[in-house]
C-alpha cells in the first residue's frame, strides 16, 4: 500500500493550506552564517497547547531515554563545478559553463543543471576531466558522460553547492566544514539535511549519556529542494531521490514503536525516507529505494513522532510537510512567533521541534 492510499479523506486543498500559510520574510532575518558553537542555535519547542523558547543545547532536557533518534547521514558532495567549452580549431571559444552535478544516473553518467545550458553532442571539460552532453531530462537537466569515474577528482575541481540564497562569496574553505553535519558519512547530496548542522559531538555525547539511541539512515538530497512551488500543488514534480535504511536501524525504531518509545526524526529528508519506506501499520521496511513522497496536509506521518526542523521557505514543499506533521493551526502560530521573536530562516537558522499531531506529547 502507497502512502497516498493511507491519506484520510476529505484532505485539505493544499494550495489553500499553502496559501493560509505565506508569510513575508524580510531578506535579512535569511541567515548567512550558522550558529558558533552550532548547538548555540534557538530551539522553539513547539508543543500541544504550547510554544516554549529555547537553545538548541538544551535538547537533551526535552528528551529521555529510551527515545530513538534518527539521523541522515548523507555527506555533501563538492558538485558545483565551472567546466569550460573547448577551444575552436580558430582559436574561439573555451567560455565558462556552470554545472551542478545532481547525481550518477549510470556508471559515468551523471545528471546535472549546466548554466547557460548545452545542447546534447556539446563536449565539456571539468578541469582536465572531458564529458559529453548527450541527453536532456524532462525538468531540462543534462545528461554527462564522462570518460572515467569523476567522484575521486571532485574535491579537486569542485566546490559546495550552497543554497542560492546564502552569500557565500569566494571563499569556499570554511563551508567544506560547516555545510556538513558532524556525522555526515556517505557523500552524495548536493544540499545538507540542514536540521542536523545543530549537532556537536559534545552534544550527541551527552545525548547518549542521556540513554537516547541514536541510528542513521542516508537520503541523498537533490537540488529539488532548492524548487519553490510556481504554480499548482498538483503540477509539481518532486526530484526522485535515493535513500536506504539497514536492517539494523529498521529493527530499532519497529522496537521502540511497538514498545511506545518515542521516535524523533532529524530534519525532513529523514521523514521522507521513512514515510518512503514503511507499511500502512508504520513499520519501517529495510532497504534501497527511490522516492518521490511528497507529503501533504491530510496525509498521516506514521513513523516519526517528533521532528526536528529548520524554518522553511513560504511556498515550499517543506511547509506543507511540517504542516501535514504537526498540523497547520499549530504551524501559523509557530511561524508566527517565529516572525515576531526575531529567529533565524532556512539552512543556517534556527531550530524547531514539533510534536506530531495526535502523537506522544512533548
Amino acid at each position: 500500500m502507497t502512502h497516498e492510499e493511507t491519506a484520510l479523506e476529505p484532505r485539505p486543498d493544499p494550495d489553500a493550506v499553502l496559501a493560509r500559510l505565506a508569510f513575508d520574510l524580510p531578506p535579512e532575518r535569511i541567515a548567512q552564517t550558522g550558529a558558533e558553537p552550532r548547538d548555540a542555535s534557538r530551539l522553539m519547542v513547539v508543543g500541544r497547547e504550547h510554544i516554549a523558547h529555547r537553545i538548541f543545547r538544551e535538547l537533551p532536557e526535552l528528551l529521555r531515554a529510551g527515545d530513538v533518534l534518527v539521523f541522515n547521514e548523507s555527506r555533501v558532495i563538492p558538485a558545483r563545478v565551472l567546466a569550460r567549452k573547448p577551444v575552436t580549431e580558430g582559436g574561439f571559444g573555451g567560455g565558462q559553463i556552470e554545472v551542478l552535478l545532481l547525481r550518477e544516473e549510470e556508471q559515468n553518467v551523471w545528471s546535472a543543471y549546466l548554466k547557460p545550458a548545452k545542447r546534447a553532442g556539446k563536449e565539456l571539460w571539468l578541469g582536465q576531466h572531458r564529458a559529453e552532453v548527450t541527453g536532456v531530462l524532462p525538468d531540462g537537466a543534462r545528461l554527462l558522460r564522462f570518460d572515467h569515474d569523476i567522484k575521486p577528482h571532485l574535491d579537486e575541481i569542485g566546490r559546495l553547492p550552497l543554497p542560492p540564497y546564502i552569500q557565500a562569496g569566494d571563499s569556499d574553505e570554511r563551508w567544506r566544514e560547516r555545510y556538513q553535519t558532524v556525522y555526515a558519512r556517505e557523500p552524495g547530496s548536493v544540499a545538507a539535511p540542514t536540521a542536523g548542522l545543530h549537532f556537536t559531538p559534545e552534544l550527541l555525547a551527552r545525548l547518549d549519556a542521556l540513554g537516547v539511541e541514536r541510528h542513521a539512515l542516508t537520503l541523498h538530497v537533490g537540488a529539488g529542494t532548492f524548487r519553490p512551488i510556481t504554480g499548482s500543488v498538483a503540477d509539481h514534480v518532486m526530484h526522485a531521490e535515493r535513500y536506504a535504511i539497514s536492517e539494523t536501524v529498521a529493527a530499532a525504531i519497529n522496537r521502540a514503536k511497538v514498545e511506545g518509545r518515542r521516535v524523533i526524526a532529524v530534519g525532513t529528508t529523514t521523514v521522507r525516507a521513512l514515510e518512503s519506506s514503511a507499511n500502512a501499520d508504520g513499520t519501517v521496511n529495510p532497504g534501497e529505494g527511490e522516492t518521490r513522497i511528497f507529503i501533504l496536509p491530510g496525509v498521516p506521518v506514521r513513523v516519526p513522532d517528533l521532528l526536528i526542523t529548520n524554518l522553511h521557505l513560504p511556498g515550499s514543499t517543506l511547509l506543507l510537510l511540517v504542516a501535514a506533521f504537526a498540523g497547520e493551526e499549530r504551524i501559523r502560530a509557530a511561524y508566527d512567533a517565529a516572525l515576531v521573536g526575531d529567529y533565524r530562516f532556512y539552512s543556517l537558522g534556527d531550530a524547531m521541534l514539533l510534536e506530531r499531531a495526535g502523537g506522544p506529547e512533548l
